[in-house]
């Protein structure tokens, strides 16, 4: 029996942190009756529309640009996608991002037009979202370092590995270029995690084409200050598992038992520390890592598939869950609490976050108004968007929860594969060479490095900048 669990790191999951699944129709059809013309005025709105964002109340006009958005009477989209354009730079894309795609082909505003091509790419139509990306959206936008990410990523799994790397290059430079003529620290935030993506997105294209020496040199260009970077290290190990450094592969899964890190939470990194493990024949190491593995989450993985279908689609259940694991407040099992740590310091999850406080503090200045008529509709519109916002959250929460379930599924079916295996080569070395068992551990001599790693005198301890250099010094227990 041969072992097959082959790592999976494609663009697609590049664009895990900045999009949300299909399962937002479900969100569009809560609000159907409001997508409608509720008002004979519909040619007033972006007029109103406009005095709102003058007045800094950005969530206020939202309902009223989707609403213009939606309606068969509306004449001036010129005028909208200028509002569009001013809106999604307080709100961000997600209150957009639940429209059709009949009703964002309607505008031209290149933001809207990404959005577009972020549906598209969800839904596998990868040629519409390269021809959205690339002949609406300017190059001096300033949507365009984030349209380049997904062009790169839609490139790389398309295989076009050249054009990828181009793209990501270039994202990197927009990035910086937009980021230097940006004030606001929210956008700039976002900017720095999108180049961040792009500089990341230059190794998994080598590693996705076999050049795994480059890969590995490449992951080196992410500083360790990057807000993504302790999600780089599974990756990382991974390829040195693909070049046969399996030592290196164990120190770099190490790492994540630092004190800083105990809000990661990645199943898979059992699965490859076991297979190292187990590539240097060091099975009882790696049947303990297997063991331990089924006695913390086999039954805690039942209790959060029983959890989820429990709960269904309640996405307000879900948004007031992240909230109380933001408020420090723990609900539920141990697995539950350390899968919501992860997911609440998720930059997708504090984008949205931090547009529902905007909200909230627009709400307090709206309720300052002087009682009128107006001042009950933009009411209106404002709870509508902030309602809106809390359902993308807790949809969120729901999406991730669904993910990581599914990563746990998959990496038991991984371990019962690496048992079976563990198995069969013990079986074999033990009637070819039984002495190897008898092999002392650990040796310097068995350590590789290159010109941009170094040799620290391990102390038992973790240091900020030895974070992620870790490097076992095994030798196999294989034979020759």
């Amino acid at each position: 029996m041969s072992l097959v669990y082959k790592l999976k790191i494609s663009s697609m999951a590049i664009m895990l942190l900045v999009s949300i699944t299909g399962v937002q129709a479900s969100l569009l059809r809560t609000k159907k009756k409001n997508f409608g013309i509720r008002r004979r005025n519909i040619h007033k709105y972006p007029q109103i529309a406009a005095k709102l964002i003058k007045d800094k109340l950005h969530f206020s006009a939202v309902p009223l640009i989707k609403e213009y958005l939606s309606s068969n009477r509306a004449t001036n989209y010129a005028a909208i996608d200028h509002l569009i354009e001013q809106v999604i730079t307080t709100v961000g894309v997600k209150q957009f991002e639940i429209l059709p795609e009949r009703i964002l082909s309607r505008s031209k505003a290149p933001t809207i037009r990404y959005i577009l091509a972020k549906k598209y790419f969800r839904l596998g139509k990868y040629s519409k979202a390269l021809r959205e990306l690339n002949r609406t959206i300017p190059r001096n936008h300033s949507v365009k370092p984030f349209a380049l990410l997904l062009e790169g990523s839609i490139s790389s799994i398309k295989k076009n590995y050249g054009n990828a790397i181009s793209a990501f290059k270039e994202c990197i430079t927009a990035s910086n270029q937009v980021i230097g003529n940006t004030k606001s620290e929210v956008k700039i935030k976002q900017l720095e995690i999108n180049r961040d993506y792009c500089i990341l997105g230059v190794p998994r294209t080598e590693f996705a084409l076999g050049n795994y020496d480059k890969a590995n040199f490449s992951y080196l260009d992410l500083p360790k200050s990057s807000y993504i970077w302790p999600e780089i290290l599974f990756e990382e190990a991974w390829n040195s598992f693909y070049m046969k450094n399996y030592n290196r592969t164990l120190g770099k899964l190490v790492t994540y038992k630092a004190p800083i890190f105990t809000h990661i939470f990645n199943p898979e990194i059992d699965v490859l520390m076991a297979m190292a493990y187990l590539k240097l024949c060091l099975w009882s190491d790696s049947k303990a890592i297997i063991d331990s593995f089924y006695a913390k989450y086999q039954k805690a993985n039942v209790q959060l598939g029983k959890f989820i279908k429990r709960s269904g689609r309640d996405y307000k259940y879900y948004y007031l869950l992240g909230k109380a694991k933001t408020d420090g407040r723990s609900r539920g099992s141990s697995l539950l609490n350390q899968i919501l740590s992860a997911i609440v310091r998720d930059a997708t999850y504090l984008d949205l976050t931090d547009a529902l406080k905007i909200g909230r503090q627009e709400a307090n200045r709206v309720g300052k108004l002087e009682h009128s008529s107006i001042k009950v509709e933009i009411i209106r519109g404002l709870r509508e968007s902030l309602s809106t916002q809390k359902k993308l959250i807790g949809l969120y929460v729901l999406k991730e929860l669904k993910n990581y379930k599914y990563q746990l599924d998959k990496v038991f079916e991984g371990l019962s594969y690496i048992k079976l295996e563990i198995l069969a080569q013990k079986k074999s070395v033990l009637y070819k060479l039984p002495e190897a068992l008898n092999r002392g551990r650990g040796d310097i001599a068995n350590l590789q490095r290159t010109s941009k790693q170094y040799f620290w005198a391990f102390n038992g301890e973790f240091w900020a900048d030895e974070l992620g250099d870790y490097v076992f010094s095994l030798k196999p227990e294989c034979g020759k």
